[in-house]
């Protein structure tokens, strides 16, 4: 397993799924597990795990689950 610095995650990073679908945009890091990503175009923001980050690479956070995984296991915000 690779171990990812999340202070190489940045804000506004592309948060790209295993099967290169663009799933979110980084807002920033919510606590020390979780990613808090912009408001999706459903208006709510979504939080994934930092367990599902493979890899940071050119401001983009590459995930190990594909798009389809990621929305129906990310946690929607009740805001």
């Amino acid at each position: 397993m690779t171990t990812i610095n999340v202070n190489d995650i940045t804000k506004h990073a592309d948060v790209i799924a295993l099967c290169g679908t663009k799933v979110g945009t980084v807002d920033h890091l919510q606590g020390s597990d979780q990613l808090k990503l912009t408001r999706h175009e459903d208006g709510h923001h979504h939080f994934i795990p930092l367990t599902w980050v493979n890899e940071i690479n050119n401001n983009q956070v590459m995930l190990n689950k594909d798009a389809e995984e990621v929305k129906s296991h990310w946690v929607t915000a009740q805001d």
